[in-house]
């Protein structure tokens, strides 16, 4: 019997749900954070996670790969121009959960899906002198 990864089914069909994570996914790296429900950032973060070990790679068939599991041309460039290069220290665990309480709609518990590694712009403020 085959070892198939263990996947929540999200009440969605096998199609519907890998469509789902394609794009999440692909969202992932255009926007930087998604805003999403807790169970859906877990199975996201799996794809995720493998997207940029992919990418560190930077050969051709690496790419191509990329280009064959995400949605947008625009994503894989970016995954691949400055997503991977920040994670070039990295030995796994590019993505954080932050729990952000539950939807009121639904009572489902969100969170923020989020890089790692912050943009540069982000990160760098100017460091202040002790006199």
């Amino acid at each position: 019997m085959r070892h198939q990864r263990l996947m929540k089914k999200f009440g969605r069909s096998s199609e519907h749900r890998a469509m789902l994570m394609r794009s999440m996914v692909t969202n992932l790296i255009l926007a930087e954070s998604i805003v999403t429900t807790l169970p859906k950032a877990k199975e996201v973060r799996k794809d995720a996670d493998k997207a940029v070990t992919l990418a560190k790679k930077g050969t051709l068939a690496a790419r191509r790969l990329a280009a064959a599991r995400l949605v947008s041309p625009d994503a894989v460039q970016k995954l691949f121009a400055e997503i991977a290069p920040r994670m070039a220290g990295r030995n796994g665990g590019y993505t954080r959960i932050v729990k952000l309480g539950t939807r009121k709609g639904d009572a489902a518990e969100t969170c923020v899906l989020q890089w790692v590694a912050a943009k540069a712009e982000e990160t760098a403020e100017p460091a202040k002198e002790v006199k």
